[in-house]
């Protein structure tokens, strides 16, 4: 006969409605009391039935994750973050994937807000005014995007950005290309702005802007070419990937990486160090900032009457490798174009 919430009660010495605390509102509960109740639980191995439970309580035990693209190291990284804390808090996880359209976005948050108790949107692409309906309608966390006051776990694009140029100026290289991401990227964004910033404040370093590309491998390769044109020395690219397809390219016209023009990446994924040259990168870790995301969104779940969390404790750290080299005597490469 399967154990019910009345037997556990029963067993610990205490109501009912206390062993539903529980295993809902653990805080609501003396440390001593919710000890004795779920060791009670494991003893008699109490299973709850989330969907009784979810009648009780209003709550479904389930929280979702929109990722833009699952294929994505990056994402891949920041979804077991999430997974992981949400394990741990006991909770489920549902997962989607946008496929980088900002349009599916808020299909996906009201397709899911039926069957979760919030959602963690990591680096959504959707506008502002958009997310900020969609904060109305259900409890929701954003990773990697500022958005007004919504709650937020924000990378310091700028310390990242700023490690970056630094390293290529501390290398003699004065005219440093940034190859972009997506135009709808919030974070796209924010590293441009950081990169206008940084030149700003050295007169003798000037940056190109080669424009919005595809956060893949095809769109490191699709500005392989404009970043020879442009006589940059050196390159900033918007995510590692874009990095990777520079140097496929840059190899197939005869460039060498380091020796005619450095490049670095932002993420530091795992490949990052297999690549050929092996590429310097700057990045955060990517699991603590989806266990960041999960951990504010649970908050906001047990406590919903306490002002929102924002993080902004993930800071960079810059890991050099073989795509960056000292500046060569004749800096760019216009007359190969």
């Amino acid at each position: 006969m399967a154990v019910s919430a009345r037997d556990v009660a029963r067993v610990a010495g205490v109501s009912v409605s206390t062993v539903s605390r529980a295993l809902s509102r653990p805080d609501d509960l003396a440390p001593e009391t919710l000890a004795k109740v779920l060791e009670t639980a494991r003893m008699l191995g109490y299973r709850p039935n989330p969907a009784a439970r979810g009648l009780i309580t209003g709550r479904t035990g389930t929280i979702g994750l929109i990722v833009p693209d699952l294929e994505n190291p990056f994402f891949s990284s920041v979804t077991k973050g999430v997974q992981a804390r949400a394990r741990a808090a006991g909770y489920g996880v549902v997962i989607a994937d946008s496929d980088e359209d900002p349009s599916q976005e808020a299909d996906l948050v009201r397709e899911m807000s039926r069957t979760v108790d919030g959602v963690v949107m990591c680096s959504p692409r959707s506008p502002d005014d958009v997310l900020a309906a969609l904060a109305a309608e259900t409890t929701l966390v954003l990773v990697n995007r500022r958005c007004g006051s919504l709650p937020a776990v924000l990378i310091d694009n700028l310390e990242g950005v700023r490690l970056a140029l630094e390293h290529l100026r501390a290398l003699g290289h004065r005219t440093i290309a940034y190859v972009g991401g997506p135009a709808t990227s919030w974070s796209n964004r924010a590293r441009l702005t950081a990169a206008r910033a940084i030149v700003a404040e050295h007169p003798d370093t000037e940056l190109v802007d080669l424009g919005s590309f595809q956060p893949y491998v095809s769109g490191g390769i699709a500005a392989g070419d404009l970043l020879i044109a442009s006589g940059a020395s050196a390159a900033l690219a918007y995510n590692d990937l874009v990095a990777f397809g520079l140097l496929d390219r840059l190899k197939q016209r005869g460039v060498r990486v380091p020796d005619d023009i450095s490049v670095v990446g932002v993420d530091n994924i795992p490949m990052s160090a297999l690549s050929s040259p092996a590429l310097t990168s700057v990045g955060i870790p990517l699991v603590n900032c989806g266990r960041a995301g999960a951990d504010v969104l649970v908050s906001l779940l047990r406590h919903p009457d306490q002002p929102p969390t924002h993080h902004h404790d993930l800071s960079f750290q810059l890991v050099v490798r073989d795509s960056t080299a000292p500046r060569r005597s004749s800096e760019g490469l216009r007359d190969t174009a």
